[in-house]
């Protein structure tokens, strides 16, 4: 999600604060006959923190005034106190506006490359479509609040001589390079999801692919799938297993001991499931079960993953959405990619 601008609550907020600042330090130097030089200047320093230039500089010419004026309760106008008060308001004012501007151009700065790799993230994962075969498919991207970066999160779906292959996975890191990283893994699965057999072969040639690329500390966890009739085969290299939803019930996919992540080597064990007509699997990436709420705890995902069964698939990814939304207080701190897929039968 794109860094925006800040908001006018949050402006208002910089200019409440800094004038609260300001009348407490009024208060402090009305009660005190001790010389705070400077005192006023505190101001300032607070808004630039929160608001605008601008504003941050009418908190800091209000410090000022309030500087030139300390004489009549202080009563030592002309004197080098006073003097020295209007100085160190002047140069600590001056020294609050260019500390807004520089966060201003900071966040600018951030912003527009956030956008760029929202924007390429976005050009990366094309739009699923709706079926393939007897496979039914819904998949949703979530981004982050606007304090993260974007991330690596990724899938695709392939028709293949072998059945319906799908991919979703989640690269360590965030910004353009993650977002570099997850193409890279994309095109290494629609090269090589028509030519292997089976799902370990795929991930060990995307590994393979990614392990010449990929620095020392870097790697992709990910599951790959394969829907062919009534059969599932699972591949899962060091990401979650899916959920698996059918008769009103859901149940985690046992996928055996997951493999290192893709980039370290990885040689996935198979695992092969019922795929019965009617039945569900939700692909889902960290962040929705790492999503938590004002109290710091997890989104618990077997708390709501029933309702996968509910409606269409696209409903029940929109229901599934809502509820971590309204959970997180619709401010989660990684993205979020889901697929559900659905055996629709023949």
């Amino acid at each position: 999600m794109p860094l925006l601008p800040a908001s006018a609550r949050d402006l208002d907020r910089g200019l409440v604060a800094g004038f609260g600042v300001l009348a407490v330090m009024i208060a402090l130097s009305i009660a005190t006959p001790a010389q705070l030089i400077g005192i006023f200047a505190g101001a300032g320093i607070v808004a630039s923190l929160l608001t605008t230039v601008r504003r941050t500089a009418v908190v800091a010419v209000a410090a000022l005034l309030a500087a030139f004026v300390s004489a009549a309760w202080q009563d030592n106008a002309g004197t080098f106190d006073w003097f020295a008060r209007i100085l160190m308001c002047a140069v600590l004012g001056l020294v609050a506006v260019q500390n807004a501007a520089l966060r201003a151009r900071r966040e600018d700065r951030l912003e527009r490359m956030t956008v760029i790799a929202e924007t390429a993230q976005r050009a990366v994962l094309r739009s699923m479509p709706t079926a393939i075969g007897s496979v039914g498919l819904a998949a949703r991207y979530v981004s982050a609040n606007a304090e993260a970066l974007v991330g690596g999160d990724l899938y695709e779906v392939a028709e293949t001589p072998y059945g319906v292959r799908v991919i979703v996975g989640d690269v360590r890191g965030k910004g353009l390079e993650a977002v570099q990283t997850a193409t890279t893994v994309l095109g290494a699965f629609r090269a090589a999801a028509f030519t292997e057999a089976d799902p370990g072969a795929l991930a060990m040639r995307i590994d393979e692919t990614m392990s010449r690329i990929l620095g020392d500390e870097e790697f992709v966890t990910a599951i790959v799938g394969q829907f062919e009739g009534d059969r599932v085969t699972l591949a899962n290299c060091g990401h979650h297993p899916p959920v698996l939803v059918q008769s009103g019930s859901a149940t985690t996919v046992d996928t055996g001991e997951p493999t290192v992540p893709l980039g370290m080597g990885s040689v996935p064990t198979l695992s092969e499931h019922p795929w019965p007509r009617g039945a569900r699997m939700l692909f889902y990436t960290d962040g929705l079960v790492e999503a938590r709420d004002d109290r710091g705890e997890f989104f618990s995902l077997d708390d709501y993953a029933a309702e996968l069964g509910d409606g269409t698939v696209e409903e029940a990814l929109d229901g599934l959405v809502a509820h971590l939304l309204a959970y997180a207080g619709h401010a989660l701190h990684d993205d979020m990619a889901l697929v559900l897929a659905e055996c629709e039968g023949r």
